[in-house]
This record gives structure tokens, sequence and C-alpha cells, in this order.
């Protein structure tokens, strides 16, 4: 029997939705929330997640101050703008799209932002937030990955969480984020160095593989009735699509929905979750700017 196949654009309009009736109400006390988000270059994938948050913003209601910056945006011009924008009360959010060109240094950028204004939750004292447990602003695609499991009844509470993957984006904070008391997981963190990776795959309950590579994990690799889910956005060169190619995940779909309870789906698993959590922490923001808890 195939897996049940998780809808992550249903859950994420139930989470859009939500935000949206929120927004609303707090436009009636006139606060619209507001975010920024700053592209610099043209690169392809990078213009069409730009485009999709942009859409979201519009969707909920919210003030979109993105802005496309050329190719050659010097670093002292982008960490201009960005401390501007810090200091520009209207704002409640920004995001500068990674990855940047080869002569910004990305992590001066994201340090430079403020964190009452990281909606990713890239800053240092973000991340140190969620480590500890304070307030603090929770990076959309894990957070959309935990929303996501109790969203769908997952039974997380000592589940055997494997995480494949250890990018500071996806697999480091989600391993923190299991941790919590509110999910309880025991969580093992599998990468490049692993040996034997199936060893470990084999155990999960809950299996999440982030490793940007496809097949990394196939179906003999699965504990029957796991729980998977796939964060890769692979790009497969393919002659019969329009764009030239398709997208797939990290693990091979087709194989491993015949051994587990649950999957998602590449596209519309994950990705529309990472862009409602984003709106998500804007709201957030907005609401700790308007009872001056920021």
């Amino acid at each position: 029997m195939s897996a049940e196949i998780i809808d992550g654009k249903k859950i994420a309009s139930e989470v859009k939705a939500d935000v949206a009736a929120k927004v609303a109400a707090l436009k009636e006390k006139g606060v619209t929330p507001c975010l920024a988000v700053i592209l610099v270059g043209d690169n392809p994938a990078s213009v069409s997640y730009v485009t999709g948050k942009r859409k979201a913003l519009a969707e909920a209601g919210m003030a979109d101050r993105s802005m496309v910056l050329p190719e050659t945006t010097s670093e002292e011009e982008l960490l201009a703008l960005i401390e501007k924008l810090n200091n520009d009360p209207s704002v409640h959010g920004i995001l500068v799209q990674l990855p940047l060109p080869k002569h910004i240094n990305e992590q001066k950028v994201t340090d430079a932002i403020s964190p009452l204004k990281d909606v990713d939750g890239f800053h240092p004292v973000s991340v140190g937030n969620m480590l500890i447990g304070s307030k603090g602003f929770l990076p959309c695609t894990p957070h959309g990955i935990c929303v996501m499991l109790k969203k769908m009844g997952v039974k997380t509470d000592g589940a055997h969480a494997v995480v494949v993957g250890r990018s500071n984006i996806v697999g480091k904070p989600l391993a923190v984020l299991l941790t919590r008391r509110e999910y309880n997981c025991t969580v093992t963190i599998c990468h490049t160095g692993t040996k034997d990776l199936a060893s470990f795959t084999k155990q999960a309950d809950i299996l999440i593989v982030c490793t940007g590579r496809v097949n990394t994990v196939t179906a003999d690799m699965v504990k029957s009735g796991a729980v998977v889910i796939d964060v890769g956005v692979n790009r497969i060169p393919d002659a019969s699509k329009k764009s030239g190619f398709r997208l797939a995940g990290d693990t091979d779909f087709e194989g491993v929905k015949e051994v587990a309870s649950m999957i998602t789906p590449v596209p519309g698993g994950v990705g529309p979750m990472t862009i409602a959590m984003l709106i998500y922490n804007t709201l957030e923001s907005a609401e700790r700017f308007a009872s001056g808890q920021a």
C-alpha cells in the first residue's frame, strides 16, 4: 500500500489563511506588516523564489518593500541598505535572498540584519535563542516541517527522528527543534561523514532528508511505515518539459512511497511551508513592534 502523500500546499494555505486573518485585524489597529526582500542579481532560481514570496505577501495583505539590486552592487552598498531598513519602523522583516554574488560576504550580510527583523531566523542571535528556547524567530523551513508533522497528526513524542544533512539552514536547526519538549523526538544527525547511512535511516520513525543530492535515500534504506520528509529541490534536465528540467527531491520518491506511511512530494511538499512560515514570522514581528515588545 502506497504512502499517504503530504499535501504541503494545502497545509501552507491553512497557515497563510490564519496569518491573513490576523494581518487584517492588525491593520484595523493601524499597523500593516511589512517585509523587505532584497535580491541581488538575476539568478533564475532566486528570482523564482522571490516571486513566490512576493505573491504570498500580497495574498496575506502585507506591505511589500522588495527590491532587486544589480549584480554589481557592492557589499558596502548592500550593508548600507540593510542598516537603513533596520532603522525604518515601518519595516518589520528583512530577508536577503541567498546565494549572493561571490564578491559579497554572506555571513557579514546575515549578521547585519537586526535580530528584531530577522524573519529568516539566520542571525546568530536568532540561532542562539532557538537553541536555548528563548523568544525569537525560528528558521522557516525547519519550523514549517515541524508544523507539517503536527498538522498531519504524526506522533513525535518519543519518536526516533533521523535527519540526513547538517546545513545551517535546515539540518542543524531542525535537529534542535525536534528535541524541544513540544516534539520530544530522539534525534540522530547523519551527513557525508556517516558510515553505513542505511543502518541509521532504517531506524527512523521520522526520516528527514536534506542533502541536495538526488536519490540519497532509496526504498531499501527506509523502515516500513516511516514518515519521510524530503526537503531536496534538485533540477534534473528533461527535454520534455517547457523549462528544460524537472524537479526532484533527495529520495527515490516512487520507490520510497511504497515503504513509507507518509511522504512529501517534490514539488508541493516542504517548499510551500517555507514561504508560509516566512509570512508567519513577518506577522509575529509586526505584532511585537505593535505591542512595544520588539
